[in-house]
């Protein structure tokens, strides 16, 4: 088993100890208050009787577990609550690649470099196909890169790294083909709250058997070190998901558990409207400083992400630390999320200081 560790560690590692002042836009941490609820939520759980803190079903709260299908329209008894999005993604490709189908698992390029890593640790062999121009599906190619050897397509969307939210016949074209060659589809779909176009659908309106659709609150409610996600299973794959997360890892932190489930039931859409309306924002001010540093670049219809691309410059990890370094901007390399895009650069624009990282970039590029 051989797989690369990601580079998101190293190169915040690397921002933090930078001598100047560095603007970290490699992380995805959203920078705003969780709903008011999930304080409050802790605090109430924190005044419990003691046998609140034992261990929650493996599976994730009842109520928590009934509160998100009635969201999303499902049983609850498809559902696992999950250490994050992520365990929920490897469940959900784990159930693909151990099965007898093959080992080629189809992935969308730029692709976040979690799914290669999870395909190469599973035993699987990576296939890319490039997106659209504009990061979004390519189903045609997609659909033809799907063949018997293939068991598992992860879609992504809204999508990171390109902000690309993918139309719903596109994964449609997928999830049929994938069928008609026995293979599953795990969708992620973890920043459908920051749908900046209006046009997500999710995949589960498809109602397809061979689909597993991941999310999660991280981003949505600002709070990614609660590691609270879930994976909304067809019914025949749903045992044997649940047995690999209890081996895994018996169950999820019931206070972050309760929290969520405050969260969900207190808080109102306003809340997620103003992150949409704050991303927006940044969005404006950031792209106004790459046109002015002659950039070519992506605009996110959802997400928080820019991968842009400067002439001359391309994304090298060399080049990335030379604009800590030099400039006090940390993004990625877009080495890191496959081929595709390989001389961009990717930028997480959940910090405050969007427009002053603008105005860092601009500066740089204008004295080259």
């Amino acid at each position: 088993m051989e797989y690369k560790t990601p580079q998101f560690f190293h190169l915040m590692q690397y921002a933090a100890a930078a001598d100047g002042d560095v603007i970290d836009m490699v992380s995805g941490n959203p920078d705003w208050e969780p709903p008011e609820a999930i304080r409050k939520g802790l605090h109430r759980y924190a005044d419990s009787d003691a046998s609140e803190f034992q261990y929650p079903p493996s599976d994730g709260l009842k109520p928590l577990k009934h509160e998100i299908a009635e969201r999303r329209a499902v049983d609850p008894d498809r559902i696992i609550i999950t250490n994050g999005t992520g365990e929920a993604n490897y469940l959900g490709m784990a159930r693909g690649l151990e099965s007898d189908r093959g080992d080629t698992c189809v992935l969308i390029d730029p692709v976040y470099p979690y799914y290669l890593g999870k395909t190469s640790m599973l035993g699987g062999q990576p296939r890319l196909v490039e997106a659209n121009r504009d990061g979004t599906l390519d189903s045609a190619d997609t659909c033809e890169a799907i063949t018997d050897d293939t068991a598992l397509v992860v879609l992504n969307t809204p999508n990171n790294p390109t902000g690309a939210v993918y139309d719903l016949e596109a994964i449609r074209a997928v999830v049929e083909t994938a069928a008609d060659h026995d293979a599953l589809v795990v969708v992620d779909e973890v920043y459908d709250h920051f749908d900046l176009s209006g046009t997500f659908e999710s995949a589960l309106t498809l109602e397809a058997d061979n689909v597993i659709v991941t999310s999660g609150v991280s981003k949505s409610m600002a709070i990614t070190g609660f590691r609270v996600g879930y994976g909304i299973f067809p019914p025949a794959l749903v045992d044997a998901a649940k047995t690999r997360h209890m081996l895994t890892n018996v169950t999820t932190s019931r206070p972050a558990q309760q929290a969520v489930y405050n969260a969900y039931r207190e808080s109102t859409p306003a809340y997620y409207q103003a992150a949409r309306d704050r991303l927006c924002g940044r969005i404006e001010a950031f792209t106004d400083g790459l046109d002015a540093a002659g950039a070519e670049y992506t605009t996110p219809d959802g997400g928080f992400y820019v991968l842009a691309r400067f002439e001359g410059f391309p994304g090298t990890m060399d080049n990335v630390k030379t604009l800590i370094d030099e400039a006090g901007v940390a993004g990625m390399p877009g080495a890191t999320f496959g081929t595709a895009r390989a001389e961009w650069i990717r930028f997480a624009l959940v910090t405050p200081r969007t427009a002053q990282a603008a105005e860092r970039l601009v500066s740089y590029f204008d004295a080259r």
